[in-house]
């Protein structure tokens, strides 16, 4: 046996994968390849190979830091299966490859290393493409657009970008808030990972240690609570709050987005974590004239539901753009409208005629497109009987749109209604909240949901966002307040693509937290890492007026 490398072959049998019918292939696997990187260090991959196949597809990395054996390895069969020929790389510092993990830090030398290796390869099919979701979607952002400008005779020949981003900062300090069930939690499921525990695994059972870290004060000990010992990458993303800083903007490939000249699908879902980033990815290339295949659907990170279409469209996708097979698409972006419960093909996202409306909050509690009740509303915040999350999008299954009746009980939760619509209400794009408001706390946060109220009283999520003021990240770009104290805060919403039926109602939420979805906010503007201690807010809602409290609602109209 080699000493550079272990190798070994195996025969995988064909079979059905999540209710996908698989290719025609039988597949060898190559373990633990060694692939060089330029400081030396040699990373392991897998290479899966289609026995037989005459070479006419490309061939498909896929980088991450997950493992390459279980569904995840799955994925790369069910490639193999249909004739690609898959390199699948454990990210430096898991699963074998040596080194350290700093998440995000080196895909990008990394990958562009893996990619020029690749094409020396006797097995190379002399075309090359690249694959995968969440993170394994991060590391072809952070080559894709570098060596399109920089080494193009390497750079990859398409992309299948599945709900991921290439800038996992916004998504960290989502408007300013902190995104703790999501920082943390993953946070606790590598550090599992990396001590032989179950991986995507942990993600989905109970984890009482977890639970209870989610509540301590201050953010810079909750890793210690969850693990029992800090956590490098945790203590560098609470102490970096400001998405300036160079920790980030190192990481962020957002501004070589429109530099990828490469076919490009998307598969996403309405209720998925990266959802709002992908969408303005997808808006860059459209603007650079290199508009992608896009798929969203009713679907959350880990949803079940999502295998089966991401499958079937990846596939269609790599063999239309290399072999120019017939693909039976009959537009370029395939959207799922929530509320009507249909699929909708389209030619661009958000579709045409879709434009922002003002629906005003009154004072009243009402919704309107018409002038509303003047005057104020309030409600006291307490940091220290947080106001909790209702679902919301998350690493854990639990994504699906929950009744928020009772939450909406809460004196710390304001609630509007419009009245019982006549005709339908179809909306399509980002809905946008802005709200007047006056806080007597230094810090504090707008959080604003969008219901669907039905007539049976559930009042059912749509989407919704979050933006904090007064915080160490975001007082450079705080709106100034006015005479009265009261400050016009634009919170950006989830992208949505939803109807409203007759005689339902639109509902609108603001409180100021979703926790632990958001870390709550302490409200004394302190550092992040180091804040302990909390203020009892007022907070006070402007209504009235064309520029009091309002939602802007993308109405689409067809």
């Amino acid at each position: 046996m080699s000493t550079l490398r272990q190798r070994f072959t195996k025969m995988i049998d064909r079979r059905v994968r999540k209710g996908v019918a698989l290719g025609p292939y039988d597949v060898e696997v190559d373990r633990n390849l060694r692939v060089p990187m330029d400081d030396g260090i040699e990373l392991l991959a897998d290479l899966y190979r289609p026995v037989g196949a005459d070479g006419s597809l490309p061939t498909i990395v896929i980088r991450g830091p997950y493992g390459r054996s279980g569904m995840l390895g799955g994925a790369a069969r069910a490639l193999a299966y249909e004739g690609f020929p898959v390199l699948f790389q454990s990210s430096r510092g898991t699963w074998g490859s040596p080194g350290v993990f700093h998440p995000q830090i080196d895909e990008q030398r990394d990958g562009i290393a893996t990619h020029r290796w690749v094409r020396r390869q006797p097995w190379f099919t002399g075309r090359l493409a690249t694959f995968g979701e969440s993170y394994m979607g991060y590391t072809q952002w952070a080559v894709a657009g570098k060596m399109a400008q920089e080494d193009a005779v390497n750079a990859p020949e398409a992309m299948v970008l599945q709900i991921t981003m290439p800038d996992f900062g916004a998504i960290t300090w989502d408007n300013g808030a902190f995104s703790l069930r999501n920082a943390l939690g993953w946070s606790r499921m590598m550090d599992r990972m990396g001590r032989g525990g179950p991986v995507l695994l942990g993600m989905l059972l109970p984890d009482p240690k977890l639970k209870k870290a989610f509540d301590v004060l201050p953010l810079g000990q909750g890793d210690s609570a969850a693990t029992g010992h800090a956590i490098g990458w945790y203590q560098d993303w609470v102490k970096h709050e400001d998405l300036s800083d160079r920790y980030w903007t190192q990481q962020s490939h957002t501004a070589s987005v429109p530099d990828v000249t490469a076919p490009v699908l998307m598969v996403t879902g309405w209720y998925d974590i990266f959802l709002p980033w992908q969408l303005r990815n997808y808006a860059q290339l459209v603007e650079a004239g290199r508009p992608p295949v896009l798929t969203v659907g009713p679907w959350g990170h880990i949803s079940r539901g999502k295998a089966a279409p991401a499958h079937n469209d990846t596939i269609a996708f790599l063999k239309h753009t290399f072999r120019d097979e017939p693909w039976d698409r009959p537009a370029p972006v395939r959207a799922y409208q929530t509320g009507l419960e249909q699929w909708h093909d389209l030619e661009m996202w958000p579709p045409a005629g879709s434009e922002q409306t003002p629906f005003h909050l009154g004072a009243d509690g009402a919704v309107a497109r018409e002038p509303v009740t003047a005057g104020t509303t309030g409600y006291t915040y307490d940091p220290d009987q947080a106001t909790p999350a209702v679902g919301g999008p998350s690493l854990t299954p639990d994504t699906d749109p929950m009744d928020n009746a009772a939450h909406e009980q809460r004196s710390d939760v304001l609630t509007f209604r419009s009245g019982a619509l006549d005709q339908p209400l179809d909306v399509a794009g980002e809905p946008v909240g802005v709200i007047r408001v006056r806080s007597t706390a230094p810090s504090f946060d707008v959080f604003v949901r969008i219901t669907d109220v039905h007539p049976d009283g559930r009042s059912m999520t749509v989407c919704d966002g979050i933006r904090r003021i007064g915080s160490v990240g975001t007082r450079a770009t705080d709106p100034e307040p006015d005479g009265d104290g009261f400050r016009e805060v634009a919170v950006t919403l989830w992208p949505t693509f939803h109807r409203f039926a007759p005689g339902h109602r639109v509902g609108i939420q603001i409180s100021s937290g979703a926790h632990p979805r958001y870390a709550r906010n302490p409200g004394t503007g302190e550092p992040a890492f180091e804040a302990a201690t909390t203020v009892i807010a007022q907070q006070t809602i402007a209504h009235g007026g064309d520029t009091g409290s309002r939602i802007e609602l993308p109405v689409w109209v067809h």
